[in-house]
């Protein structure tokens, strides 16, 4: 087992405080938008070591794949950790984006390969040979786009925005068009109103924006639907103003996850997290193509070859519970599977006691020890009111190897071999070799917060365990 140095990622849409106060340290003065564990070589997870070195987690696998991932997974993943998790913290909204399929992202990759196109083009699309499912687990209160909505839904809010942009507009062409091609509800004519949209000029947008503006607010004869859309484009035009993303948005669902909520998103689902903060888990790879809401580039051919036009309910991900009463969360993908660890506020010995000299930190950030919570309250992290429904000790699902990340309070790791304790805010990495792991509330409870402690680890994809 090894404590884990991992590295901020300081995107512009990044909260500044989010991540720093759910983890209970300093925030770094800057946008904190994900937190990566994991050993993607772009930004790895680093081993933390008793003597206070450290070494890339990727460097560390790829020197003894079978050891630390266990025989199978290194043979099914080409001896790499298929998953990677994050802290997620969205103060504004994330590019509209797709992931490619397995098979789409290694074509890509190998076309751009033989092309010349360097890894770090800003034009380039694909970063690596595979594909990106992911989840995302709500723990705070979570807005986002997630797939095509039902096409009359659709028609009612393009027909309204026509109604409100009025005749003999560029603009009402524009919307005009989008409903009809609506209104013929099947997936050649989603696609060419998705096209329309996605290529509106910057001043057409930006008419149906002052449209949009020019309104006092929904008034009370708007239906609800096209109140939240509306509220939609003003949120999305304030932070990106004439971006043809605002209008793709509505051919989108809206989605609002409680904490303790959580979706999936398969390849080809056209999605965009706008404000929240949470655990995201996905194969590891970075292949993103973009559609909007962005500076970035916008390859709107290869766009087109990988979104799946097809409407789709947001595909939201129930926990599933084992016979030991381990919460899992189980997308269909083989790559990584979610468990949420909730355990009762006391002490766990002298075992418990950190190593001496070892602490786990945070690229750009300071080591755990701020008493702070999310929000100020637990409710927003989707903690138990009732402690004494909590259990002293939780054994993890472990397919291979697992990452784990201690989220309120420090937390000791317990397997046959050894024990390693966890502080607040940190992470650490097990070896498939080191099992059972039995994950305890750790003795000194330095930076805990008040009440249980709250953790989640991540494990490769696999069956209900029986027992």
């Amino acid at each position: 087992m090894y404590l884990l140095h991992n590295t901020l990622r300081p995107y512009a849409w990044g909260s500044e405080s989010a991540i720093a106060e759910l983890l209970g340290r300093e925030p770094s003065g800057g946008p904190e938008a994900e937190l990566w564990v994991g050993a993607h070589p772009d930004s790895p997870s680093h081993a933390v070591f008793t003597d206070g070195s450290r070494r890339s987690l990727q460097d560390l696998i790829s020197q003894d794949p079978q050891g630390l991932l266990g025989e199978t997974v290194a043979e099914r993943f080409d001896n790499r950790l298929p998953f990677l998790m994050k802290v997620l913290a969205a103060g504004s909204a994330l590019s509209l984006q797709v992931h490619p399929s397995l098979e789409q992202a290694a074509a890509g990759y190998d076309a751009e390969e033989a092309a010349g196109v360097p890894q770090g083009a800003p034009h380039r699309n694909y970063r690596d040979r595979n594909h990106k499912p992911e989840m995302i687990y709500a723990l705070t209160p979570f807005e986002a786009l997630c797939g095509f909505r039902p096409l009359p839904e659709a028609v009612d809010i393009f027909t309204f925005l026509a109604s409100a942009v009025g005749p003999g507009s560029p603009a009402h062409e524009l919307l005009d068009s989008v409903a009809g091609y609506l209104a013929a509800g099947d997936t050649a004519a989603l696609r060419s109103a998705f096209t329309l949209l996605l290529e509106a000029p910057q001043d057409v947008v930006m008419d149906v924006e002052r449209a949009v503006a020019g309104r006092t607010g929904p008034s009370d004869q708007d239906p609800d639907a096209v109140a939240r859309d509306l509220r939609t484009v003003t949120e999305l035009s304030g932070q990106y103003p004439g971006d043809p993303g605002v209008l793709v948005a509505l051919l989108l669902n809206r989605v609002s996850l409680e904490p303790g909520e959580a979706l999936y998103l398969p390849a080809g689902n056209i999605h965009a997290y706008l404000n929240g903060l949470g655990i995201e888990v996905m194969a590891s790879s970075d292949n993103v193509l973009r559609g909007g809401l962005t500076p970035k580039h916008v390859d709107t051919d290869e766009l087109l070859s990988t979104v799946v036009f097809e409407p789709l309910a947001p595909p939201a991900l129930s926990p599933e519970y084992t016979l030991l009463d381990q919460e899992l969360y189980r997308p269909p993908f083989d790559e990584f599977q979610l468990q949420r660890i909730v355990l009762a506020d006391s002490a766990a010995g002298p075992d418990g006691q950190p190593a001496d000299g070892v602490e786990a930190g945070v690229d750009g950030g300071v080591d755990a020890g701020v008493d702070t919570g999310v929000n100020g309250g637990h409710a927003d992290t989707a903690l138990p009111s009732d402690e004494s429904l909590t259990p002293a000790h939780v054994p993890v699902v472990q397919n291979g190897p697992v990452v784990v990340l201690a989220v309120t309070g420090p937390i000791l790791l317990d397997t046959p071999n050894s024990t390693l304790s966890v502080p607040r805010g940190g992470s650490a990495f097990v070896a498939a070799s080191e099992a059972p792991l039995v994950v305890r509330p750790a003795a000194d409870g330095s930076g805990a917060t008040d009440g249980p402690v709250l953790a989640f680890a991540v494990t490769v994809g696999g069956e209900m365990p029986a027992l």
